[in-house]
């Protein structure tokens, strides 16, 4: 994701899958279904094995546009679909899964996720969730530092668009995001502060490291944070999104506020910590056809307002990247038919059951 086009940033976006069988409950043959599809993209993305073997990680190439990565996206997630089917399970793009489980789904044997289990606990084995988290190119860390200050207002209104876990346990969580909530019980994890330098942000992962609350750099889980491995600031606060093209939606919405927050000079918003909390708290339970607080007044409006606003705000940015048409269309479809976790929600109405919301969401089914 270390290439660019011209000025246009580039990106690239990872989703996480949940594997189930046929009755939706989670199923222990997500490193088949991985290790099954590879063969099949390598001209579109990679495929990684994640923390448990119920689930399973689609990542793009680096992407100049959206077309691109909505073809890249729409294919991993078609040969994913195809290797679960060919096993008698099916891929579950759902940010926390919606029925009840009687017991957690088993570590993947690998070093690190079982050194993880074995730390972090109960946390590490019921913090069942999946995730949408987009890279945008950054010249530096120290221009990521700058970044991170200015869009951190934003990030409730990124957590709208991809809201997709209504429906967890067997029951409605009266969340549009409960995934939100079960994440934020590892202690990196939430919106970063507004650092005063590179510095002050290796300091504190530095106290993370001494303190044992992160085992390695890789469990940085800040909803906006610099990569490890990449030249890129990366966006983790979003649920895996029911579609691609919300999933893109959230992509191009984060690569316009970053190219919009690299032109400006001006000193970054002064929002405590404390009050972003409370804002994503907010954005989580709401999605985005509720109320978000606005992030420059702080007052509720309706999510589809600040959307709009934060549309007006990237404007030149998205239409210097051709994306200004389809992330107005997409916000106009969000406003009016909701997202992913309207959907689940009016599906779950119907019947009073989590295996309709299974249904609605598979995969290739």
């Amino acid at each position: 994701m270390t290439d660019q086009s011209g000025d246009v940033l580039t990106f690239g976006i990872e989703e996480e899958f949940f594997v189930v069988d046929r009755r939706g409950h989670l199923s222990q043959a997500g490193d088949d279904v991985v290790d099954a599809a590879e063969a099949a993209v390598d001209e579109h993305g990679d495929l990684q094995h994640e923390l448990t073997r119920s689930q399973a990680e689609a990542a793009s190439d680096i992407c100049r546009t959206h077309g691109e990565a909505l073809r890249q996206l729409r294919g991993m997630r078609h040969d994913l679909s195809a290797a679960a089917r060919r096993r008698g399970v099916r891929l579950l793009p759902a940010a926390s899964p919606p029925l009840s489980e009687e017991d957690p789904p088993s570590i993947t044997p690998n070093p690190r996720y079982e050194r993880m289990a074995e730390h972090f606990g109960a946390t590490a084995r019921t913090s069942l969730t999946c995730g949408c988290h987009v890279h945008v190119a950054i010249p530096d860390k120290e221009s990521g530092i700058r970044v991170i200050g200015r869009v951190r207002p934003w990030l409730p209104a990124l957590l709208t668009v991809t809201a997709n876990s209504a429906i967890s346990g067997g029951y409605d969580t009266g969340y549009c995001s409960w995934r939100y909530q079960q994440w934020s019980r590892w202690p990196s994890a939430g919106p970063p502060p507004r650092f005063a330098s590179l510095d002050e942000y290796e300091s504190i992962v530095d106290a993370w490291l001494r303190a044992g609350s992160i085992l390695d750099r890789g469990m940085i889980y800040w909803d906006v944070r610099l990569s490890e491995k990449q030249p890129t600031l990366e966006f983790r606060v979003g649920d895996v999104a029911a579609t691609p093209e919300e999933a893109v939606l959230l992509a191009v919405l984060a690569r316009g506020l970053v190219a919009t927050a690299l032109a400006d000079d001006g000193p970054p918003p002064d929002l405590p910590n404390e009050v972003l909390r409370a804002q994503l708290w907010r954005a989580s339970r709401e999605g985005a056809t509720g109320c978000c607080p606005h992030p420059v007044s702080g007052d509720l409006e309706p999510a589809k307002t600040v959307l709009g606003d934060l549309l007006a705000l990237t404007a030149p940015a998205l239409e210097a990247a051709g994306d200004l048409d389809f992330a107005k269309e997409g916000i106009t479809r969000l406003a009016a038919e909701g997202g992913g976790a309207d959907r689940q929600r009016r599906s779950f109405a119907e019947r009073d059951r989590a295996t309709d919301v299974v249904d609605l969401l598979a995969e290739g089914s």
